[in-house]
């Protein structure tokens, strides 16, 4: 079951306890990456481009429990 990713006006709650702030989240992309090696071979990405990204799963921290998270409405956000 894909879920949504929250945007501006909205974030994730769990049913089951409540909870606001704490998630696992595990999701697949495809990006695009300019990796910069120094002269001692250490990798550092310097450059990002998401090509695609879903979200797979959220698992909440609290309770343990997957899918149970829904999106509801940020307080105070402009729809």
């Amino acid at each position: 079951m894909s879920v949504p990713k929250p945007t501006a006006g909205t974030r994730w709650r769990c049913t089951l306890c409540g909870n606001l702030t704490r998630f696992d989240v595990t999701r697949s992309s495809r990006v695009v990456e300019y990796v910069h090696l120094d002269l001692a071979g250490e990798p550092r990405v310097e450059e990002q481009e998401v090509l695609s990204e879903s979200i797979e799963s959220v698992r909440c921290r609290w309770c343990d429990a997957a899918d149970q998270v829904e999106l509801v409405d940020r307080p105070g956000a402009q729809v």
